[in-house]
């Protein structure tokens, strides 16, 4: 793979100088080009043909938003947004971005150092191997994996990276109320994942919400891991709870795919339906084998319908998958696995 040609998109020029030198510092990605509006992106986007752009939300004439909006259908660039703390970002994402950093608080030079390496590069990198196109209709069979062992007090669990966030909507949404507790991990920002959490509550008709120590494990409720918490879940008597934890960095993520799915293998054995979903590198891939060991039923995403083949990929390659489906089809096989099917 060649050097990542990229597009900074951003009004202010102080921050697109800092973006630049930046993203230069990496041997594998060079900055070909920058634009302060999206105006001038559209034209540079024609003349560069960048692998990637990385665009701000707020902006005048024309917010990030807007631009991705209009920008997708003609030109299928794998864009990454740069937010200030809003929930705006999901609307970028829900119109095609792939993926999304958070604007660092202070401008000292140990934060901003930080956000390059940790936040910035990753994201650019994974954003090369990133689709940019709608899910194409891929049917599971109906009734074809009847699972009639699951019991009522089964959990599931979820796990994604790169375009996990509108992956988790696609899933969330078909579930009613009647659907076993679900438990969340998806790498992203402290804050962000509250916003997420609130957003996917308004959208959809389980309840949704940011998890915290102790929170109950409940049928119709989805507990999503804090952006700077490992979760994992615990017994306390007959009851699933969940722990939300600071902790290292597992596999480059707190909160961590693995450790959700490794404490979920653990805690609730055979009674358990692990889903790996998009996303970049191998986070959840171990974890989902030990589910799959412990004798839970395993289902990864399929490449077709991945913004990232990375995740599900290593997931598969070791065997932990049980059921690769596409993401528009997890819903139902899920419940095909619990034995309701519609």
């Amino acid at each position: 793979m060649g050097t990542i040609k990229v597009l900074v998109v951003d009004d202010s020029p102080v921050f697109r100088e800092f973006l630049v030198r930046g993203l230069n510092t990496d041997p594998g990605i060079e900055v070909v080009g920058v634009a302060e509006n999206p105006y001038e992106a559209r034209n540079q986007i024609i003349r560069l043909k960048p692998d990637v752009m990385t665009c701000d939300i707020e902006m005048p004439r024309m917010n990030g938003i807007e631009f991705v909006q209009k920008l997708i259908p003609q030109y299928p660039i794998p864009v990454v947004m740069i937010s200030s703390l809003s929930d705006k970002v999901f609307d970028a994402l829900n119109a095609g971005a792939v993926d999304f950093v958070s604007k660092p608080l202070s401008l000292g030079r140990e934060e901003l150092d930080r956000f390059v390496k940790m936040e910035l590069i990753p994201k650019v990198i994974s954003a090369n191997c990133a689709k940019v196109r709608t899910f194409a209709t891929d049917n599971v069979k109906s009734g074809s994996s009847y699972v009639n062992k699951l019991k009522k007090e089964i959990v599931i669990a979820i796990g994604a990276s790169t375009g996990g966030t509108e992956a988790i909507y696609e899933v969330i949404k078909a579930f009613g109320t009647n659907i076993p507790g679900i438990v969340v991990t998806q790498h992203i920002p402290p804050k962000f994942s509250a916003m997420f959490a609130e957003r996917l509550n308004k959208q959809c008709t389980v309840r949704c919400k940011e998890a915290k120590t102790g929170d109950l494990v409940v049928p119709g409720q989805v507990l999503i891991a804090p952006g700077d918490k490992h979760m994992r879940l615990v017994k306390v008597g007959n009851l699933y709870q969940v722990e939300c934890k600071e902790g290292e960095r597992v596999n480059g993520h707190c909160p961590s795919v693995d450790v959700l799915f490794d404490s979920v293998a653990r805690t609730a054995g055979a009674d358990a339906i692990g889903i790996i979903l998009t996303g970049m590198g191998c986070d959840g891939a171990k974890g989902l084998l030990n589910m799959r060991k412990a004798g839970a039923e395993t289902i990864g995403q399929n490449k077709e319908t991945c913004v990232v083949y990375g995740m599900p990929m290593e997931a598969y390659k070791l065997g932990a998958v049980k059921h690769q489906v596409a993401l528009q089809d997890v819903a139902k096989k899920t419940e095909l696995l619990l034995g309701r099917v519609r």
